[in-house]
């Protein structure tokens, strides 16, 4: 395998508006505090009725989160004590970086932090050759699917999607996600081919 590039993480971080959030690579001890982090940042859904279940949904395990650390494709924003206020997950499915969670803890959200920490994972994957990224979300949410397209992202239709992307969204659709809310976006990038 070869050995992933590290990116400018300091350059990434003055995207973000806010002085006191410093966007660093996860480490493996970050993994038991994600899940409460993903846990604050859906409390956004409780303002949409139809949506409000989000809330108390399953999110990502220290596991899981673990496993994609080890991928090195995984980011935190951290305050000034190294207390992560979001993160970024994502995992290497060559030739495309998907990711897999951005979750900004409540509190937190509308400063930069979530910008900032997709700008650091798309500079990480044209660092790495990667030729693009990938990502599935809610259609017509501000803070979704018109976030992500202001960031690049384009949204898929249903004959661009390609296997692993349209098995995702199934998979979603089995977990109660209604299909019709759900897309698929990537942004693709000017770098040539992905590193295994």
């Amino acid at each position: 395998m070869t050995q992933a590039k590290d990116v400018d993480v300091a350059r990434a971080s003055a995207y973000c508006g806010i002085m006191h959030a410093t966007i660093r690579p996860a480490r493996e001890d970050d993994a038991l505090r994600l899940p409460a982090i993903e846990r604050s940042a859906g409390e956004i859904f409780r303002t949409l009725p139809k949506l409000a279940w989000i809330a108390d949904d399953d999110v990502l395990t220290a596991n899981e989160h673990r496993a994609l650390i080890r991928q090195g494709a995984s980011w935190v924003a951290v305050d000034d004590l190294d207390e992560p206020l979001g993160f970024l997950s994502a995992e290497r499915t060559v030739p495309e970086l998907h990711i897999r969670e951005l979750a900004v803890r409540h509190g937190s959200q509308g400063q930069g932090i979530g910008r900032t920490l997709l700008a650091t994972a798309i500079a990480w994957a044209e660092a790495n050759s990667f030729e693009a990224v990938t990502l599935t979300t809610f259609r017509r949410l501000a803070w979704n699917e018109a976030f992500y397209a202001s960031m690049g992202f384009a949204t898929l239709k249903p004959g661009q999607l390609g296997p692993r992307l349209a098995a995702i969204l199934e998979a979603e659709a089995a977990n109660g996600f209604l299909r019709k809310d759900r897309c698929a976006m990537r942004l693709v990038l000017s770098t040539g081919r992905a590193i295994p």
